[in-house]
């Protein structure tokens, strides 16, 4: 009868909960410069695939999945 009493406990994941994870690093605000035909590449994939940046990277040589998400955070945000 004990077991049926007991209440289930939420588990907690300590990184995810910590302050510490919320903060930005300064190289995460550090501005990604674009040129304008990548820029409009960009707008135009967006529009199509939405925050799919890895296969929007895939279109632009050179560039990150990361580089064009920080771009697009830091422009469109």
């Amino acid at each position: 009868m004990d077991k049926h009493l007991r209440t289930k406990q939420t588990k907690t994941n300590p990184i995810l909960t910590s302050p510490l994870s919320e903060e930005v690093s300064s190289l995460d605000r550090q501005a990604v410069n674009m040129n304008p035909e990548e820029e409009d590449l960009i707008c135009r994939m967006h529009k199509l695939l939405g925050d799919r940046w890895e296969l929007i990277a895939g279109r632009i040589p050179g560039r990150t999945a990361a580089e064009i998400e920080r771009f697009w955070v830091m422009k469109y945000n």
